[in-house]
Parts: structure tokens; sequence; C-alpha cells
């Protein structure tokens, strides 16, 4: 019998979006942009939540 796990609830900073491209605005010799990745800090890049429970469990 399968077995269902809830869902977690979404990062409230982040809206479930979790990691970003920010152009620096400068250009590769090729002409392409050049960006960096900038992930959520309060869910490190993962888009969810964790609970208060879930990170006395953990130790975060």
């Amino acid at each position: 019998m399968p077995q269902h796990t809830r869902p977690r609830p979404i990062c409230g900073h982040c809206d479930g979006f979790p990691t970003v491209a920010v152009t620096t605005g400068q250009t590769t010799p090729t002409g392409h942009r050049q960006t960096i990745t900038a992930a959520c800090p309060a869910c490190h890049g993962t888009g969810h939540s964790l609970s208060a429970r879930s990170r006395t469990r953990v130790g975060v």
C-alpha cells in the first residue's frame, strides 16, 4: 500500500521560486549576457519552508 506524504509548505520569502539568474549588465566576448545565480537565503534554494518542529529535530 503506498504511503502518502504531506506536501511541504512553500517558502514565504521566495514563493516557491528559490533560485534566480541576475544579469550583471556585462556581456561575454561572444555577446551573451553574464549572469549570476542567487538562492533564497531563507530556504537555501529548496523552495520549501521547514516547520519549527523539524528544525529542532534536525538541529538547524
